[in-house]
């Protein structure tokens, strides 16, 4: 009998020869920006828990008096019978923090993607997105999911934007969808430009806040907050999985908006609820996000010393990084590959991000820095960049594509 999958192997060892073969490997998250693999304690900073809410004691509470009440699942997607009232907590409690009519609650943010950005366009109708080259991989399947024409930008060159935009002009709906916070390259989108050409070409703006939530803004909403512009972006999306400590995804906007989208989402519609220990501990994450803006407040200045850190030992983040996120390039997947496993013989786990994830010639160390890092951390992380990176690789770089 012939193997139909026998393409499979050769596929692998051309992944593993190009340096690109990903590994799994079992990691035990502990508090304070620890973690553990294969009983070794390392210092995390590889992972999105950028105010260490994933094990703080409210949230870790919430869920367990959630799991006593209701037990461990949803059983039925929200339309049926799984909306708990842990789910519409959560719901209320995103449109109280976002400042939002009401909300729609998805399993993931990957899911909300896919769900939001299809559901606002027709397929075999005139409609055009306009998507960011270096949007999320979920931002951009939901787009090519939509069945629409599709037309790519750089958020760094919107004169491209503006020309298609008005090239354009006769389509029936014209959609412009950016992530506030560009998730490996650390920098913020031009909101009040992207704005500005929303308003004039009569375009709708969708901006994804997966990494913007409970980090930017005064009272941690997002970029939209940090940039002043919530009132002009219509559709804000959002994660529960990354400084809120949970699991989940989200839209918040008008309550027509969202009473569409309720009949209109797939993922939403067809997928099972959330959980009520993750509604429960995703509403407190956002209640302790309103309550302790000093949390915030560490986490930009362990930002700024850690990027002081690295400037005193001739190392630099990436063109345009700011906040927690510090993409460190290496171009060649291999080194990238290597400096990260030196890092982790030294105690440090750090993201070791390659192609497809980021563009050929770009791949790099992404190292994500949360409240809970302390001092030491920060100052034996620098210095163990200091002592594993490669003499031939130069320390500065650019995030401009190979």
């Amino acid at each position: 009998m012939s193997d139909s999958l026998g393409w499979i192997p050769g596929v692998l060892e051309e992944l593993g020869q190009s340096h690109l073969l990903r590994a799994r490997r079992q990691v035990v998250s502990l508090p304070d920006g620890w973690c553990e693999i294969d009983g070794r304690r390392l210092r995390n900073f590889s992972g999105n828990d950028y105010l260490g809410l994933a094990q703080h004691p409210r949230l870790r509470d919430a869920a367990r008096r959630a799991l006593d009440a209701s037990g461990c699942g949803a059983g039925a997607s929200p339309l049926v019978s799984g909306r708990s009232l842990w789910m519409v907590e959560l719901e209320e409690t995103l449109a109280w923090f976002e400042r939002s009519d009401a909300a729609v609650v998805f399993p993931t943010g990957y899911a909300a993607n896919l769900g939001v950005i299809p559901a606002l366009v027709s397929a075999g109708e005139d409609d055009v997105i306009f998507c960011d080259r270096l949007n999320h991989a979920s931002l951009v399947d939901g787009c090519r999911l939509a069945g629409v024409r599709l037309r790519v930008f750089r958020h760094t060159e919107l004169e491209r934007l503006e020309q298609d935009l008005r090239r354009c002009a006769g389509a029936r709906r014209r959609v412009i969808v950016c992530d506030g916070v560009f998730s490996m390259d650390g920098d913020l989108a031009p909101l009040a430009e992207l704005v500005r050409l929303a308003r004039a070409n009569d375009a709708l703006l969708v901006v994804d806040e997966a990494h913007g939530t409970g980090v930017w803004g005064e009272t941690g909403r997002g970029v939209c907050e940090h940039f002043q512009v919530e009132e002009e972006v219509p559709v804000r999306i959002g994660t529960l999985s990354k400084a809120v400590g949970a699991l989940g995804g989200f839209l918040v906007g008008r309550q027509p908006l969202v009473d569409y989208l309720w009949n209109h989402a797939r993922t939403q519609i067809y997928s099972t609820a959330l959980p009520p220990p993750v509604c429960a501990a995703a509403s407190e994450g956002l209640r302790v996000i309103d309550e302790t803006p000093a949390l915030r407040e560490r986490l930009h200045s362990r930002c700024r010393l850690f990027r002081q850190l690295l400037a005193e030992r001739g190392l630099a983040a990436a063109d345009g990084a700011e906040g927690p996120i510090v993409p460190l390039l290496l171009a060649d997947p291999q080194l990238a590959v290597e400096l990260g496993a030196r890092l982790i013989r030294r105690g440090y786990l750090v993201g070791t991000i390659r192609p497809p994830t980021v563009p050929r010639g770009t791949s790099r160390l992404r190292i994500s820095l949360s409240a809970v890092h302390d001092d030491a951390a920060l100052e034996g992380l620098a210095h163990a960049l200091e002592e594993a990176w490669p003499e031939t690789t130069p320390r500065r770089s650019s995030t401009a594509e190979g």
